[in-house]
C-alpha cells in the first residue's frame, strides 16, 4: 500500500529481551456524559500552540491480539495522556439516559447496529471539550464511513488527528500468541504460557482467582475476525494515509511482541511529542468496557425485563 510523504514505518533494528510487562487498559476517570453538539461555534477555539506543544490525538490500529491494549496501557502509565474508550463513552450516555444515550439504548435493544452518525455523537461529545488534553481513542472509527465522518469532525473543530499507528505483527505469531492467552475476565489481564505465564498456573497473580480462555480465542474465529480486519482497517488506512499532511502523522511499527514494538512506539511519541510530560506517580489500570460489552449487556437487560413482564402477565 503506498504511503504518503508524512508516514512512514518503523522496523526494529534488532531484536529486544522479553520481559515480563503487564501492562493493561486505562479509562480516564468517570465524569458525566457531556451533551452533543455538531455546531461548530459552541466551543470556543483557544488559540494555537507551538509547535513544541503539539497535541497527542491518536489512534492506534492492529489485528485482534496484536497487542493494541497493552502498548496503549503502556503510554497512559509513562505519559499524561488519557486513555478513552467508545464502550466506556456509550455506557455512560446510556446509564446517564441522555438524548444520544436513549436514542442508542432503542437501536440496541431491538437488534440494530449503531448508525455512524450516533456513534459519532457519542464520541464527539466528549473529545470537543479535550481541545488542549492528549489522548488515545479505542474502538472508533472501525469503518471507512465512520473514519470519513471523524476526520471531517475533528478538522471542523480545529482538533485533527496528530498521530495513527499501524502495528505489523505476521498473522502466524497472533495466531500462536492467541492459541495459549489466558484471561482474568474481571481485570482484563492477560497471560501467555509462552512468554508472559502467571506466577501459579491458571491463577492470577493479583487475586489467585481462576483464569479463562476468551470464547473467541480459537483458530476458526480468529481467522473470521482476522478477515472482518483487513475488510475494514486497510480501507481506512488507505484514507488516513492518503489524507495524512503535516497535521497526522501515519506510522507503522513492526515486531512479534510488545516488547519489540514498545520502544518504537516509545520513540516516535517522544520524537513527535517533545513537550508531553511522563507521570510521576504510577496510576492503577481499570479495564475498559468495550462496545461489544455494552451492546451485550444492554440486550441482556432487556430480554431478562421482557422476560419479567410476560411473568407478570401470566
Amino acid at each position: 500500500m503506498p504511503m504518503s510523504a508524512s508516514a512512514f514505518v518503523v522496523r526494529p533494528a534488532q531484536r529486544h529481551s522479553r520481559t515480563r510487562s503487564r501492562c493493561f487498559g486505562h479509562s480516564a476517570p468517570a465524569q458525566r456524559a457531556l451533551p452533543f453538539s455538531l455546531n461548530t461555534g459552541a466551543l470556543a477555539k483557544e488559540p494555537s500552540k507551538p509547535e513544541s506543544s503539539k497535541v497527542l490525538r491518536m489512534l492506534m490500529f492492529g489485528k485482534p491480539g496484536a497487542g493494541k491494549g497493552t502498548l496503549s496501557a503502556r503510554l497512559v502509565k509513562n505519559y499524561d495522556i488519557l486513555s478513552l474508550s467508545t464502550g466506556d463513552m456509550l455506557r455512560q450516555h446510556i446509564a446517564e439516559k441522555t438524548d444520544v444515550g436513549r436514542m442508542a439504548e432503542e437501536i440496541v435493544a431491538a437488534g440494530g447496529l449503531l448508525p455512524d452518525d450516533i456513534m459519532l455523537k457519542v464520541v464527539a461529545s466528549r473529545l470537543d471539550h479535550l481541545r488542549n488534553k492528549h489522548w488515545i481513542l479505542d474502538g472508533f472509527p472501525r469503518t471507512l464511513g465512520q473514519g470519513k465522518l471523524f476526520d471531517g469532525h475533528l478538522r471542523q473543530q480545529g482538533t485533527p488527528l496528530s498521530l495513527i499507528v499501524n502495528l505489523d505483527v505476521p498473522d502466524e505469531v497472533i495466531l500462536s500468541r492467541i492459541a495459549d492467552r489466558w484471561v482474568h475476565l474481571p481485570s482484563g489481564r492477560v497471560y501467555s504460557q509462552s512468554y508472559n505465564p502467571p506466577k501459579v498456573a491458571g491463577l492470577d497473580d493479583e487475586t489467585g482467582e481462576p483464569l479463562t480462555k476468551r470464547p473467541d480465542d480459537n483458530p476458526d474465529t480468529f481467522t473470521r475476525r482476522l478477515q472482518k480486519f483487513y475488510a475494514a482497517t486497510a480501507p481506512l488506512l488507505s484514507y488516513f494515509n492518503s489524507h495524512s499532511s503535516g497535521e497526522t502523522k501515519v506510522v507503522t511499527l513492526s515486531g512479534v511482541t510488545s516488547d519489540e514494538i514498545w520502544p518504537q512506539l516509545d520513540s516516535v511519541v517522544q520524537g513527535l511529542f517533545p513537550s508531553l510530560k511522563r507521570r510521576t506517580e504510577i496510576r492503577k489500570p481499570q479495564r475498559q468496557t468495550t462496545l461489544t460489552e455494552v451492546i451485550v449487556t444492554t440486550s441482556e437487560k432487556e430480554s431478562s425485563q421482557t422476560k419479567r413482564r410476560a411473568t407478570q402477565n401470566m
